[in-house]
């Protein structure tokens, strides 16, 4: 059986599943995920539900998704106050995401499931008091005996950090690292962290705001790469913008580079950022205000680099202070992880107001034709036509799940991405939004690639 840990509050492995109140308002968490086969043959699939100390919350749910097709688990099985992490085991290749919500619908976010762990999980952007903001991240054993795990801390400038110490995780269980209550931290800290353990393990990471409302979450890394590709990055886009976080993961110092691709939202060309990175150390770069003035920019972005990197986007629209924002992460690709193929397994039009977004980007070094097609409609009766778009190296390909031809119409459902032609290598994200919400409904997940 292929397994997939969800580090949740869940994991495929998911690693994130409902955490205590962690702010100095009482937060309630939820957590629903969403499974997609990728096969055409029938999935038979195994959830468990792990608590924190090792345990299984319930007996093991067991199910079965159609070739193509797509299963919603919301509300999750789990008992009332379930705390922990799960595990999708399948007979066939599947996919899933996560998505986690706080005082629904104050903040809410989603990551990707994992099928399989590392030794050392790297995370770009961990903060405590940043302008209101902090983390907390869960780390969960993917391996099948007891891990031993620490976290070192370091900050941006790659100055003193701090080591925690070993905590015990449990085969399939999360342990939850929350920065707001570390005093070790000091009162402010920006910077990056890396997981080591003597099992692969996987980590989810939650950034939540207390000043301005909002919550994203990103996936842990398991390995960087010299070049890294963003599919979206903006700046004065109807008042969103994004920021992009880059560790240096590498065993030397060196610098880092940041071109970024066509405008396809308006006429400013950005000249390329570049930073000096000690090992371990992370920068930002923040696309508002400075030279980006205001300019709209919607685009893509590649990070190179001479020792391996790993770097988040974070896209935000910040309202007034305790007002509304919303905001998301992604995470950045490796291009030599993309290929011909990737799917989404959850887009929505209509859905009770929820409606997603795509951005498709040509990593490969020529142009590339792509068809976009949908999959069965979980939601309604609407059947989506397939969309055609052929896109430049470098560059992206938006497509909007509402208005236009999608008219009233309600889909839930998955999505598969095909590119011919070229070198034929693309990678996507997902955006999930309800933009009349009383509260920060961004959310955004990585495509999986296959």
């Amino acid at each position: 059986m292929k397994k997939l840990s969800l580090a949740l509050v869940v994991a495929l492995l998911i690693a994130a599943f409902l955490v205590p109140a962690a702010s100095a308002q009482s937060i309630t968490w939820t957590s629903g995920f969403q499974v997609q086969n990728l096969s055409s043959s029938t999935a038979s699939i195994v959830v468990s539900y792990y608590n924190q100390d090792g345990s299984k919350n319930i007996s093991d749910v067991s199910s079965t998704i159609p070739g193509m097709g797509s299963k919603t688990y919301f509300p999750i099985s789990a008992n009332p106050g379930f705390n922990g992490s799960v595990v999708v085991s399948s007979d066939q290749p599947v996919v899933a995401i996560a998505n986690t919500l706080g005082n629904s619908p104050q903040y809410a976010a989603s990551t990707e499931s994992f099928s399989e762990g590392s030794n050392s999980v790297k995370l770009p952007l961990i903060m405590k008091g940043n302008t209101g903001y902090y983390t907390w991240f869960n780390v969960q054993n993917a391996g099948s005996s007891d891990a031993s795990v620490t976290v070192q801390f370091v900050p941006g400038s790659a100055g003193s950090g701090y080591t925690t110490s070993a905590v015990t995780i449990k085969p399939g269980a999360a342990a939850t690292f929350n920065q707001r209550n570390d005093g070790s931290l000091g009162t402010k800290f920006v910077g990056s962290a890396i997981v080591t353990s003597n099992q692969p393990v996987v980590a989810t990471v939650m950034q939540v705001g207390e000043t301005y409302t909002n919550m994203l979450g990103y996936n842990g890394f398991t390995s960087g790469s010299t070049e890294v590709s963003l599919p979206l990055v903006m700046a004065n886009n109807s008042g969103y913008y994004t920021g992009i976080q880059v560790q240096n993961v590498g065993t030397s110092a060196a610098t880092v580079t940041i071109d970024y691709g066509a405008n396809i939202g308006g006429s400013y060309n950005p000249p390329n950022d570049t930073a000096s990175l000690a090992p371990n150390a992370s920068a930002t770069f923040i696309q508002a205000g400075g030279s980006w003035g205001t300019n709209k920019y919607i685009g893509s972005a590649t990070i190179t680099c001479a020792q391996p990197v790993v770097a988040i986007v974070n896209q935000v629209k910040l309202g007034a202070p305790g007002g509304v924002s919303v905001g998301t992460a992604y995470n950045g690709f490796d291009p030599a992880n993309a290929t011909n193929k990737v799917s989404a397994p959850l887009i929505m039009s209509n859905n009770s107001g929820y409606y997603t977004g795509i951005q498709v980007m040509n990593v490969g070094s020529s142009a590339v034709s792509i068809t976009v097609d949908y999959g069965t409609n979980t939601g309604g009766t609407y059947n989506p036509p397939n969309e055609t778009a052929t896109i430049s190296p470098g560059n992206s390909y938006n497509s909007i799940q509402n208005g236009g031809a999608w008219g009233s119409n309600k889909y839930i459902g998955s999505m598969t991405v095909t590119s011919s032609g070229g070198s034929d290598k693309i990678v996507m994200i997902v955006n999930q939004i309800w933009p009349a919400a009383p509260g920060d409904q961004f959310m955004s997940y990585d495509g999986f690639n296959y």
